[in-house]
């Protein structure tokens, strides 16, 4: 297969991101797919944002949230999408949250990548309810797609720490919406189906590389952060290599 560079990014606003270069940053990545998550825009503005940037002309699959600038995804890529499959395909738990697209890699087998975006939740309230549903849907979406021989990336801000490697500070998110076992227990699920967490694959098995960290303190500064951000694999995906992006400032 092509070798393909997958970038995922929650953006936290598409157009914030255009002001701050963000945008400027995923053009001159090397990207060959940029998954996006909380574009918080309509196709015309997030079409507005990209003006200028070499993505705009990109193939584009994207699910508007269901409020305005609230959640949202997109896939973008230079390659033909062949297909595409918004939320509908889970139900009625995940609108504005969920895009599959088929991509055309070269003359290989085509690969559908996802970008997900599951919402933080809460732990004792309905939110996190919600987000069960949510988990338990992607799951069986997995299967479904697994079952039908589909080779697959599912990327994205999943809001979850999978085991203690992904989180700093444990012991002090004890009970916490993000480091749930039940929680937990669905990416577990996904394992045993079959698929692959590529940056865990290629990092090993040391703490972190986060990818989300508090405004509090220095937590960036200082590395104090949650993986909370994922690329999910099918086992004959296999990854070569896997980064953080930091900022340097």
């Amino acid at each position: 297969m092509h070798p393909v560079r997958i970038v995922s990014a929650n953006v936290n606003g598409i157009r914030a991101a255009q002001r701050r270069g963000g945008l400027t940053w995923l053009s001159q990545s090397g990207a060959d797919v940029i998954a996006l998550q909380e574009v918080r825009a309509n196709e015309a503005q997030a079409t507005k944002a990209m003006d200028g940037e070499p993505i705009a002309e990109w193939s584009r699959a994207s699910e508007e949230g269901l409020a305005a600038g609230r959640a949202g995804v997109s896939i973008l890529t230079p390659w033909p999408i062949l297909a595409e499959r918004d939320s509908e395909v889970l139900g009625d738990v995940a609108g504005g949250r969920w895009i599959e697209a088929d991509i055309a890699v070269g003359e290989a087998k085509p690969v559908t990548v996802i970008s997900a975006y599951v919402h933080t939740g809460e732990a004792g309230t309905g939110k996190q309810g919600e987000k069960y549903a949510f988990l338990q849907a992607i799951t069986e979406r997995l299967k479904e797609l697994r079952d039908q021989g589909v080779d697959v990336v599912l990327t994205g801000d999943l809001n979850i720490c999978h085991t203690d490697l992904d989180l700093n500070n444990t012991k002090g998110n004890v009970g916490k919406a993000g480091y749930l076992p039940q929680e937990q227990a669905y990416l577990s699920q996904w394992a045993d189906l079959g698929y692959v967490d590529a940056v865990r694959a290629i990092a090993g098995e040391r703490p972190g590389p986060y990818s989300w960290w508090s405004w509090r303190g220095q937590a960036f500064d200082n590395d104090t952060g949650w993986r909370i951000d994922y690329q999910w694999a099918s086992p004959a995906l296999r990854a070569k290599d896997a980064t953080i992006g930091r900022a340097t400032s």
